[in-house]
């Protein structure tokens, strides 16, 4: 594996460059947003994920457009939810999101979750499909999809997602996901990649005190080692500066496997994780 930096991508279908970390800003306060991705663009993350759940398209948007960053090395994901949507909704929902985030693209649009069914899934992927050769999109994916979900899109002859964002920490490691993702060359993005500060875990106190650093470093460091994207999330500026402090280091093999026996599947969840519907 090449020597990982805060600048490290992985090229996805379009061409375009998915940064390795990314900054999450769920559950952030919209008043606090654009002060919150602010610090955290000045702190080195160029990747920042939102959703139109989120509530702060918007104030993302401000704060890409105050950074004095170009545009072009921000990358922007944004999400809609299924349900209550079909091909006409999602296809006004792009713009929506266009519209909130001030840009005249969005590197990365995703289903929120899988919750409304294959027929609603099939036709918000067409809209984004479309979208995407419209050039308003550069790539699409999905979030909480299981393998079967995908599988729909294949048989229904569109494109594979270029990415597919599940919760995933050490707890919760949706092997088959990732397995499926890996062989078809979709990139696995991790949500609650620091189960929530639920950092009393004896195996991850042991890493903590044999490297000298944050539980939540160790978490970002084993996600970034598994070949994942990270989405750590923080309003905190000492904390979204710690998170992204995870390159002078490296989790040895043992150490690795040491927090990857701590799989319990399904039942490590610990947030919504709608993989399973049908």
């Amino acid at each position: 594996m090449a020597k990982l930096n805060i600048d490290s991508t992985i090229r996805l279908p379009s061409g375009g460059q998915l940064p390795r970390l990314g900054f999450g800003v769920y559950q952030i306060n919209p008043g606090e947003t654009k002060d919150v991705v602010l610090e955290a663009l000045r702190a080195g993350y160029r990747h920042i994920d939102t959703a139109q759940a989120y509530e702060n398209e918007e104030e993302v948007g401000q704060a890409m457009r105050e950074s004095g960053i170009p545009r072009s090395e921000i990358f922007i994901t944004t999400k809609i939810p299924s349900e209550n949507y079909n091909y006409e909704k999602a296809k006004k929902a792009i713009d929506i999101s266009l519209k909130r985030l001030g840009t005249s693209y969005i590197d990365l649009f995703l289903i929120h979750e899988p919750i409304a069914g294959k027929a609603v899934r099939l036709q918000i992927w067409k809209a984004f499909v479309e979208a995407k050769r419209a050039g308003k999109v550069r790539d699409i994916g999905v979030s909480n999809f299981n393998t079967y979900h995908i599988e729909e899109l294949k048989a229904a002859g569109y494109e594979l997602p270029a990415v597919d964002q599940v919760e995933l920490h050490p707890l919760d490691q949706q092997r088959p996901i990732v397995d499926y993702c890996k062989k078809n060359g979709i990139a696995v993005e991790a949500y609650s990649p620091l189960i929530r500060a639920r950092f009393d875990i004896p195996t991850l106190q042991s890493l903590v005190r044999k490297y000298n650093k944050g539980p939540a470093q160790i978490l970002v460091r084993w996600s970034l080692q598994k070949g994942f994207v990270p989405l750590p999330r923080s309003s905190n500026a000492t904390r979204i500066r710690e998170n992204a402090d995870v390159y002078d280091f490296e989790l040895s093999l043992s150490d690795i496997r040491a927090l990857d026996a701590l799989d319990k599947g399904d039942a490590g969840a610990i947030t919504w994780n709608p993989i399973n519907v049908p």
